[in-house]
């Protein structure tokens, strides 16, 4: 176990992160995760009051108390390790360029999706390393299956039962004749409906499926869908967790505009538009 005494985790760069290189095993996350997403579904099967935050997106109180929850289990786990979360005041960019290592995390992602109650709200927790995901857990609270990655390993775990490790040969969407392309519930823009558009033009029978929150990564990540286009805002609390989760599992996550890998702790926190394929 590396040692995370002093200010910050200081490592030398990691060519693969293997479980033996990470700063914390990743049962504690997961366990971390579970505890937020029971919170979560204490208030979900209750009446609930929905805010607005400055740029007009749902809060509820689900999300204050995932966040509570993840935010003291992780400082608690790794105090060194720094926390980036959707929902905590977002340290200035001068101090967080300097940390190599960081949790990015969403302890809600997908409100809309928890306030309309149809299930598809995940907890997102991911451990960057000098930009990279090396490690993710996302999990569906509404049937506590779980997502998680480190390093090269990639798994999805259903309650009862044990961890399947997601495959990593499936083929590249662009060598199939039929192929399901997943797409955001609430944010299906123009731009997503020509890139349909263009591979039935290229004689490509296409199922086009909607989903919301970072299961669409795990949806491409186990080979229930071949590619996930993302053209429309995101922030990094958003992927990071689930990128590691594709990655890991063979998949790539890259820029639409340059097919270059995301790259987190930037700046802007923005993500630009992205395949996940």
């Amino acid at each position: 176990m590396i040692s995370l005494t002093g200010s910050k985790v200081s490592l030398p760069v990691l060519k693969e992160c293997t479980m033996s290189d990470l700063p914390v095993p990743i049962e504690p996350v997961i366990q971390i995760a579970s505890e937020a997403g029971e919170a979560i579904m204490e208030i979900y099967r209750q009446d609930f009051e929905v805010f607005s935050k400055a740029d007009s997106s749902p809060i509820t109180l689900a999300d204050k108390r995932s966040n509570d929850i993840i935010t003291h289990g992780l400082k608690e786990l790794s105090p060194a390790i720094p926390v980036i979360s959707e929902e905590s005041r977002q340290t200035p960019y001068a101090i967080r360029k300097t940390w190599d290592w960081v949790w990015i995390v969403d302890p809600l992602d997908g409100t809309k999706e928890f306030v309309s109650k149809n299930g598809e709200f995940t907890v997102n927790i991911g451990l960057v390393y000098r930009g990279k995901p090396v490690a993710g857990v996302v999990l569906i609270p509404l049937t506590g299956v779980c997502y998680y990655a480190f390093g090269e390993s990639s798994f999805k775990r259903v309650p009862g039962e044990k961890a399947i490790r997601l495959n990593r040969q499936l083929r590249h969407y662009t060598q199939k004749t039929k192929l399901k392309v997943v797409a955001s519930r609430s944010h299906l823009t123009e731009e997503v409906k020509q890139f349909v558009r263009t591979l039935q033009d290229e004689g490509k029978e296409v199922e086009l499926v909607t989903s919301g929150s970072s299961v669409k990564f795990c949806i491409v990540a186990e080979g229930e869908a071949d590619v996930y286009p993302r053209f429309g805002p995101t922030m990094e609390w958003d992927t990071a967790a689930a990128h590691a989760i594709a990655t890991a599992a063979g998949r790539k996550v890259i820029r639409a505009d340059n097919r270059q890998p995301l790259v987190y702790n930037k700046e802007s926190m923005l993500n630009p538009w992205f395949i996940v394929e």
